[in-house]
């Protein structure tokens, strides 16, 4: 209500300040004159460009949204079919699990050497097979509707890689240890 009454008594301030007047005559068709001059000059080059390109950028737009639909549709299936898709206990293990794994590939890579080569070279192909194996476990893992065995073997799988590179760093430790006792051995001889 009152805000009826502000409005009301603003109309009746500014009355008579309004311009009630109405034009000379003839100006409405001046006025729609110099528009259609304007919009001559001005519509008629930009026009025919814009009208040229129209159907290859409406072409090009709806390729580029089918392809980002189905990106996004295939990054959905894929983030579904791990033990992070099951519950957050399992979505820490697995962070847990691709952490280690990744520290322990960053120690692996900071010992390599020319000497080390094919030790690492072996662990690669080993964690290659690994890894699909574990691809064939999501699989099997939406297949059988998050069966435990699955989550399992899954995790098994996980501590196999980590196992496997802890022992060829240690591997690659003792090699070092012996390399350095018999140089130590053969200087002192």
């Amino acid at each position: 209500m009152k805000e009826k009454d502000n409005i009301r008594k603003l109309f009746k301030d500014l009355k008579g300040t309004f311009d009630a007047d109405m034009p000379n005559m003839g100006h409405e068709n001046r006025f729609l004159e110099k528009l259609k001059q304007q919009n001559n000059t001005v519509v008629s080059s930009a026009h025919k460009k814009a009208n040229y390109w129209k159907p290859f950028l409406a072409f090009a737009a709806s390729i580029v949204l089918c392809f980002s639909v189905f990106t996004v549709m295939q990054q959905q299936d894929n983030e579904l079919n791990d033990l992070a898709s099951i519950s957050p206990e399992l979505s820490q293990t697995q962070s847990f699990f691709t952490t280690a794994i990744a520290q322990e590939l960053a120690t692996l890579e900071a010992q390599r050497s020319p000497e080390t080569e094919a030790i690492i070279y072996d662990v690669e192909r080993k964690l290659k097979v690994l890894e699909e194996d574990y691809k064939t476990l999501k699989v099997d893992l939406t297949e059988s509707g998050n069966d435990k065995r699955v989550v399992y073997a899954m995790i098994a799988n996980f501590q196999n890689r980590i196992d496997l590179l802890q022992t060829v760093l240690e591997h690659i430790e003792d090699t070092k240890k012996i390399k350095q006792n018999q140089n130590e051995n053969n200087t002192t001889i």
